[in-house]
C-alpha cells in the first residue's frame, strides 16, 4: 500500500496539552536502529533530544509498546510521537468560542493564530488551544484559515457525523461571507463578479493566475468607503488556496497589510503590528442532521488606520 493510501491510525498516545501524537509510517530504508532513523529524519531535533523521549515512552508504535535507541527499524510499522519546539512565540490574542453542541463547535480565530499545528507553531495553535480547553480529543478543523486571517472556523468533535459535515464543503453548500480593507476604486463598479484560472505559483507558498477556464470565483461588494481604503464584501463561489488575495490583487486593490500579494515581501517573523485586513465575516448552511439553518458570525471588526 503506498504512503498516501494508508489509514489514519488510532493513536496510542493521549493528547496532551492539547497536542495530538503525531504518527509516521516508515518506509523501505536501511537503517542501523530507530535513533539513527529519526536523528536523520529530523535533523532539527538532537539525537539526545530523541533519546530523551524514548526514554519518557513518548515514541511508541502501533500498539503502544515504547520505541527505544535500538529497537530495529522495520519497513511499514507505525510510530507515534509528540511534536515538540525548543521555543515557540506566543500568540498575545484570544480566539472566542461562538457555538458547541455534540457534533460541532464553531471558532472566532484571531490575526496570526494558525488553525493546525506546523511550521513553528504546536501549541500556538487555535486546534491546540480549544482542545486544552474543551477537552474534545477528537476536534478536527473541517476547514481552513490562513494563519493571517482571522473569523469563524468550523471545527468537527465526533467522528460518526464528520463527514457529514465535510460534504457541506465539497458540495459547496456552505455560505461563507468574508470582509477585506483594500485600497479604493472608484472607476470599478459593484458589485462585480472575478473569474480567474489559479495555480500554484513559484514559490509554492504563492498562488498565480494562469491562462485557460476560471477554476476560481469571487463575488465582491463595496460596503463603506473611507477614502484611500473601503470595506469590501467577498463571497468566495470556489475555494482555491489564497484565492481572495489573489484576485483583490489582480483586481487593482491588494488588502491591506497583505505581504504575499502583489509582491512576496520578507518574512515578518513575530511582528503581529500589521494584521492582514481580511476576516472570515460569516458562515452559514442548513445542518445536515438538524435541517436548522445555521448561521454564525464573527464578534472581530476591520478598522482603517486613522
Amino acid at each position: 500500500m503506498s504512503r498516501s493510501r494508508r489509514p489514519r491510525p488510532a493513536p496510542p498516545l493521549p493528547v496532551r496539552d492539547g497536542i495530538s501524537p503525531s504518527y509516521l509510517w516508515l518506509d523501505a530504508g536501511e537503517w542501523a536502529n530507530m535513533l539513527e532513523f529519526l536523528v536523520a529524519r529530523f535533523p532539527g531535533v538532537s539525537q539526545a533530544e530523541w533519546t530523551a523521549r524514548m526514554e519518557k515512552g513518548d515514541v511508541v508504535d502501533l500498539e503502544g509498546i515504547p520505541v527505544r535507541a535500538d529497537t530495529s527499524y522495520r519497513r511499514g510499522a507505525c510510530i507515534f510521537y509528540y511534536r515538540e519546539l525548543a521555543h515557540e512565540t506566543p500568540i498575545p490574542f484570544a480566539e472566542t468560542i461562538l457555538f458547541q453542541d455534540e457534533h460541532i463547535l464553531v471558532a472566532d480565530k484571531p490575526h496570526f493564530l494558525p488553525v493546525i499545528p506546523t511550521g513553528r507553531f504546536v501549541r500556538e495553535t487555535l486546534l491546540a488551544r480549544l482542545k486544552q480547553r474543551t477537552g474534545l480529543q477528537d476536534l478536527t478543523p473541517i476547514h481552513r484559515l490562513d494563519r493571517e486571517t482571522a473569523g469563524v472556523v468550523l471545527f468537527s468533535h465526533n467522528r460518526a457525523t464528520r463527514g457529514i459535515y465535510q460534504a457541506l464543503f465539497q458540495q459547496r453548500a456552505m455560505d461563507k461571507v468574508y470582509e477585506a480593507l483594500a485600497p479604493t476604486r472608484p472607476e470599478l463598479q459593484f458589485p462585480l463578479i472575478y473569474r480567474s484560472r489559479m495555480a500554484e505559483g513559484e514559490p509554492f507558498i504563492c498562488m498565480k493566475e494562469v491562462d485557460g477556464e476560471p477554476n476560481a470565483e469571487t463575488h465582491i461588494e463595496l460596503l463603506e468607503n473611507f477614502g484611500p481604503v473601503s470595506l469590501y464584501r467577498l463571497r468566495p463561489i470556489t475555494g482555491r488556496r489564497h484565492q481572495l488575495r489573489v484576485h483583490m490583487a489582480a483586481l487593482g486593490m491588494p488588502i491591506v497589510n497583505d505581504a504575499f500579494y502583489p509582491v512576496l515581501l520578507p518574512c515578518k517573523g513575530d511582528d503581529v503590528s500589521k494584521p492582514l485586513q481580511l476576516l472570515a465575516r460569516e458562515i452559514a448552511f442548513t445542518d445536515p442532521l438538524s435541517g436548522l439553518m445555521r448561521h454564525f458570525a464573527s464578534e472581530r471588526t476591520l478598522e482603517p488606520a486613522r
